[in-house]
């Protein structure tokens, strides 16, 4: 289905963002050690990760709104079905490229207490605020939007399978916001921030790290919101119990084996 199209995607989209975690971790408990080249790749997989994860979220709350909003427009599943691969293909195109810009900007740079860190060469405060804008608040605007509609039609009268599909998703979206909300406001904080007082950088440092932190685990949550999906909850059953069943069957068909061989024995006697 649409839907799953999405999902697929969206999980290739925090794999992507979780490979680079473990580097994140090395790099926040004692310093950067991969080098210059891995510094630029692996901003480049952070970016990618999250640049496609809310694009891939506003074009799925999109497709929702055209099936549930629009559903008296006279489009054909099949049509329905190539512009959502289209955009899925345009999220991973305009991501790739947002991350290149952000990984040129990075590289490796050395500390007074000769620790490496891997940050960005110049602090862009305009085209930082630009991208930010574009790929959080404009998404989040589309979205706020297209869920009050949908849940105007829904309160109207729905069915059921509607209901629990558009649950699902915008408790994935809620999530995504919920999760990456409060980094991208401290991300705009930080550089429209032009007090140079310790203390104040300092408490700006520790919210930013916390609101990383919250960001970073929104990873984790997309597979158990999944879940609450009754035909993924099924496919994942069936997956963990595919090993079991083919033993059973396997042991079903030895037995029924060795019964015929024993009455064709029988009646040969």
């Amino acid at each position: 289905s649409i839907t799953n199209i999405f999902i697929l995607n969206l999980a290739c989209s925090d794999l992507i963002f979780t490979i680079t975690l473990p580097f994140w971790a090395v790099d926040h408990l004692h310093h950067w050690v991969f080098g210059d080249f891995v510094c630029k790749v692996i901003t480049a997989g952070f970016a990618v990760g999250l640049y496609s994860s809310v694009i891939l979220l506003t074009a799925m709350t999109v497709d929702r709104f055209t099936t549930v909003v629009l559903h008296n427009w006279p489009i054909s599943h099949a049509r329905v079905k190539k512009c959502a691969i289209g955009a899925c293909i345009a999220a991973w195109v305009i991501s790739i490229l947002a991350s290149l810009s952000d990984a040129m900007k990075v590289k490796v740079e050395s500390s007074e207490e000769g620790k490496n860190y891997c940050e960005p060469e110049s602090e862009d405060t305009l085209g930082h605020y630009l991208q930010v804008s574009l790929l959080f608040f404009l998404p989040l605007a589309i979205i706020i939007f297209c869920y009050s509609a949908i849940l105007k039609t829904v309160l109207q009268g729905l069915n059921r399978r509607k209901f629990r599909t558009v649950a699902v998703l915008l408790c994935i979206v809620a999530a995504f916001f919920i999760c990456w909300g409060p980094y991208h406001i401290m991300l705009l904080i930080k550089s429209l921030n032009t007090n140079n007082d310790c203390k104040v950088l300092k408490r700006l440092a520790v919210a930013y790290h916390i609101c990383e932190m919250l960001a970073y685990s929104h990873c984790c949550m997309n597979p158990l919101l999944y879940m609450l999906s009754q035909k993924l909850r099924k496919h994942l059953l069936s997956l963990l119990r595919c090993e079991k069943v083919n033993r059973k069957k396997r042991e079903r068909s030895t037995s029924l084996n060795t019964s015929q061989q024993f009455t064709l024995q029988s009646s040969a006697i």
